[in-house]
């Protein structure tokens, strides 16, 4: 059997000093929180898919802003490698209203995810600290 790589987005939507997260539904990361995200549809550019993901997740519009990064991520003994493109997505309306596979959305202190102190999925106080010193650089912060 032959196996690939699954493509996938998460939207990255810092707002004041918040963060936007929602909470999984489904494996893999059931009950974990994480940025708004999933699998990108075949013909669908990423710019789309992280807008259409944002939205279905979390009920928020935005924006979007510069590609962060990339963030492989295994589950079941490598039965299961996505990679996540992560956009940095600039918030225009909405309040965060679980949707799609999100069981909640909710706004986090961005301090709460850096530190590390919620249950949340692997690489996301890294991928929001990279995600604020891009905002320092850009003069966003």
């Amino acid at each position: 059997m032959t196996k690939h790589p699954i493509p996938a987005v998460i939207a990255v939507v810092v707002r004041d000093d918040k963060v936007l997260l929602a909470q999984r539904r489904n494996e893999p990361d059931a009950g974990l929180w994480g940025f708004p995200g999933g699998k990108i549809n075949f013909g669908e550019a990423v710019e789309d898919a992280t807008l259409r993901e944002l939205r279905e997740e979390t009920g928020i519009a935005a924006s979007i802003g510069e590609t962060l990064t990339t963030v492989d991520v295994f589950h079941d003994q490598l039965q299961q490698h996505f990679v996540l493109v992560a956009i940095c997505c600039h918030w225009t309306s909405g309040d965060p209203i679980p949707g799609d596979d999100a069981m909640d959305a909710r706004w986090f202190e961005v301090q709460t995810v850096l530190a590390g102190t919620l249950n949340q999925s692997a690489r996301v106080a890294q991928v929001l600290a990279l995600a604020q010193v891009r905002a320092a650089q850009n003069g966003n912060s």
